[in-house]
């Protein structure tokens, strides 16, 4: 799903978010309200129904739902009591309420994603932090990991990695980085005692021919 409302573009497939042309970096769970009442307007949807999608057979707090909401409206320029794309529907849940309209196709170009256990996450444009800070792009919740432990910074078809000052560094392919380095596809980082892959996915790669 790729749409425009207000000076806002919403792409569900690239995993991002842009306001004025500029990328809105999103914590995944707001990431993923926003699709979801995208995807469900301008039918309003119920607290159980959002808890029950975001945090599946886990009980969370509705602050945690609001402050979801209020990441989300920032995000997108609005303003708390005056917003009226995300509504609050009061005793009840949110609904998307602004005018949508679908947008042309992002080009193709290099996906990057990061990969460990069974989780992978989708890399946007610009920087995506790793740690274990909320707002992280690749969170992972791990005490051996900083709160901003390193980024990886995407630009165009390539993608470097930095340590953030970490307590117990980064590696890649088993040594430690003093200075941003770029990154190859496969090639594994470690945050401390995690080990992702990072991988690139290019539509101009050819499909091999099975021998």
């Amino acid at each position: 799903m790729r749409v425009r409302f207000d000076d806002c573009t919403f792409d569900s497939e690239t995993r991002e978010l842009f306001r004025g042309g500029k990328a809105v970096h999103l914590h995944p769970k707001a990431f993923r309200l926003l699709e979801v009442l995208l995807e469900s307007r301008p039918r309003a949807l119920s607290k159980a129904e959002l808890h029950e999608d975001l945090w599946p057979g886990s009980f969370v707090s509705e602050a945690n739902l609001a402050s979801l909401a209020a990441e989300i409206r920032r995000g997108i320029g609005e303003k708390g009591r005056g917003a009226r794309t995300l509504r609050t529907v009061y005793g009840f849940g949110y609904a998307f309420s602004g005018e949508v309209l679908e947008a042309e196709s992002a080009p193709a170009g290099d996906r990057f994603t990061l990969a460990w256990e069974e989780r992978e996450v989708a890399l946007s444009k610009g920087v995506n932090v790793i740690g274990r800070d909320r707002n992280a792009i690749v969170r992972i919740d791990d005490s051996t990991i900083s709160r901003r432990h390193a980024r990886i910074v995407v630009a165009g078809k390539s993608a470097t990695i930095e340590d953030l000052g970490s307590k117990n560094g980064t590696f890649v392919e088993g040594k430690r980085i003093e200075k941003p380095r770029a990154l190859a596809d496969g090639e594994r980082i470690q945050v401390g005692s995690i080990v992702l892959t990072f991988r690139v996915f290019s539509p101009e790669k050819s499909t091999d021919t099975r021998r």
